[in-house]
């Protein structure tokens, strides 16, 4: 699964993902956790940066307070439940990060790791949104990661990783056309092996609320 993770530093960020619409920004971030607003890439017509929070809301929720705000979604069962069969269609995102947290148990003991790409370049998850309206007119724009089976590298840590695209999946993921699930299937496979590092972290990392560069410091 994916519940913690990095969007540091935010160097060339527009560039790599070719947003051409400037918006402010935003500071880096070494713990972003569930509920949290961070910058998401869209495309309506060109590349689009905006913020939205982590943990999907239907369009269709009639309680936002209690509706369920899923943070992950399974790849293998996306076209099956009603809460991601529309956003798979009509609203897949990226969801840009240099690294993500993954807590493996030894002994008594749940011990972080921070996983990255080789030379802590950016890269994006795959991600599907929605957008909830209230009936005052308000919105709420929230998005969820997508997990599959992890490739060799993380299979010590968990028996899920978030969905890494490779850079020459990201168009094809953002087009705005359905895909064939022949196209999911292998737009969503594990990442492969041999391009991430992973190293084991401060244990300050289980406190949202704690945000800082020596989160992803090797200990």
């Amino acid at each position: 699964m994916c519940g913690r993770f990095t969007i540091a530093p935010l160097v060339d960020l527009f560039e790599r993902f070719h947003v051409t619409e400037r918006v402010p920004l935003p500071l880096p971030r070494y713990n972003v956790a569930p509920s949290q607003e961070i910058p998401v890439v869209t495309r309506e017509g060109s590349n689009r940066m905006e913020m939205m929070r982590w943990g999907l809301v239907p369009s269709w929720t009639k309680d936002l307070q209690a509706a369920r705000k899923p943070i992950n979604a399974r790849a293998e069962t996306l076209s099956e439940r009603p809460t991601f069969r529309g956003p798979l269609k009509h609203h897949r995102c990226l969801v840009p990060s240099t690294g993500f947290y993954e807590w493996k148990k030894e002994g008594s003991i749940r011990v972080p790791y921070f996983v990255h790409l080789e030379g802590g370049a950016l890269f994006a998850f795959a991600g599907i949104y929605d957008v909830w309206r209230d009936p005052a007119g308000g919105e709420t724009r929230s998005f969820t990661i997508i997990t599959t089976a992890p490739n060799r590298t993380l299979s010590s840590l968990h028996d899920r990783m978030p969905a890494i695209l490779r850079e020459e999946d990201e168009e094809r993921w953002l087009q705005s056309r359905p895909l064939e699930p022949a196209a999911i299937a292998e737009i969503l496979a594990p990442f492969p092996d041999g391009t991430l590092e992973v190293y084991r972290v401060s244990p300050k990392v289980n406190s949202p609320a704690y945000d800082g560069p020596d989160l992803v410091a090797p200990v």
